[in-house]
């Protein structure tokens, strides 16, 4: 590195990568006991061991993040869990919204679209309120926000 610390922008990459490979790495350890096709649970099992690869990985940068220290909030980590597995949701749903609607010639469709885009912008809106008034997305104090994110991966890697 050429600085003592990560630049304020990948540092927010880093935080969108390591929450999102997470809450996945989460689910897919919760859900291989239950896939019964062999091949498809060897499947889960790469991608589970390529998540935990990336985790580990990328959990290194965290200390070169520009931010001062702040106090540990403890909370029920599930709740956060799954606001934030339905905050992804929705901001992958509002993308997919985005891209459909510039491949739409029905004006009927796309309008629908639009409707539908509007919904989920404002379902992402309340879900990231929920959170960050309850500190899940503590997105305006860098350090709590990376602190969530380190303690999320930990949490999906110790499963």
């Amino acid at each position: 590195m050429n600085e003592d610390h990560l630049a304020w922008h990948e540092t927010l990459e880093l935080h969108e990568l390591v929450a999102f490979q997470s809450i996945g790495l989460i689910k897919l350890k919760q859900m291989y006991p239950q896939v019964s096709n062999r091949e498809l649970q060897q499947l889960y099992g790469e991608a589970i061991q390529s998540l935990e690869q990336n985790l580990n990985e990328l959990l290194q940068f965290f200390p070169y993040a520009p931010r001062e220290p702040q106090e540990r909030n403890e909370r029920d980590p599930m709740t956060g869990f799954y606001a934030g597995d339905l905050l992804g949701l929705a901001k992958t749903t509002v993308r997919n919204y985005a891209i459909a609607i510039t491949e739409t010639a029905t004006p009927q469709l796309r309008e629908v679209f639009k409707r539908q885009l509007n919904s989920v912008i404002d379902l992402h809106a309340r879900v990231f309120r929920f959170m960050y008034q309850r500190s899940y997305y503590p997105s305006y104090n860098l350090e709590k926000l990376l602190q969530n994110d380190v303690q999320n991966a930990y949490r999906a890697l110790n499963l």
